[in-house]
């Protein structure tokens, strides 16, 4: 079980505590990540809306105009703290996460996966297991 973990935005102003631990752990390659979040590949974890609250400050929320996606940001800086996606997960970045403690990703925390990868803009050399589509579904092989 996961303490809980307080996670905050670069100004200070907000801050949202996760509780429990994640349902899932993943770096993600799909084009909504990639453009959404602005990063070659999403590392995050998603958590049950419950499991994700604000603790202070105010967050604003932008949806996505055509996807089941938002993002709730600081008021002040305008940074992310964590989005939804189409499943209604909470999906925290894992930069947010680390920056909590310490400046390292704790191993509880740490991605068990690669999502989407056929879609990868860039190639990752590691034992994670990389699902093509969504998890359950095949892997790639590398040739």
């Amino acid at each position: 079980m996961i303490m809980p973990i307080r996670i905050s935005c670069l100004c200070g102003k907000t801050s949202v505590d996760l509780h429990g631990q994640p349902a899932a752990r993943a770096n993600c390659h799909c084009a909504s990540c990639r453009d959404f979040y602005g990063t070659t590949m999403l590392s995050a974890t998603a958590w049950h809306e419950e499991a994700v609250r604000i603790a202070n400050g105010a967050c604003s929320i932008f949806q996505h105009p055509a996807k089941q996606l938002s993002k709730a940001f600081c008021s002040t800086c305008g940074e992310v703290l964590f989005g939804s996606n189409r499943l209604g997960m909470r999906v925290v970045p894992n930069a947010m996460t680390a920056r909590a403690t310490g400046g390292s990703l704790d191993a509880k925390l740490a991605p068990t996966m690669h999502l989407f990868y056929r879609h990868r803009i860039i190639d990752v050399t590691d034992a994670l297991p990389k699902y093509l589509d969504g998890r359950d579904g095949p892997q790639y092989e590398a040739s």
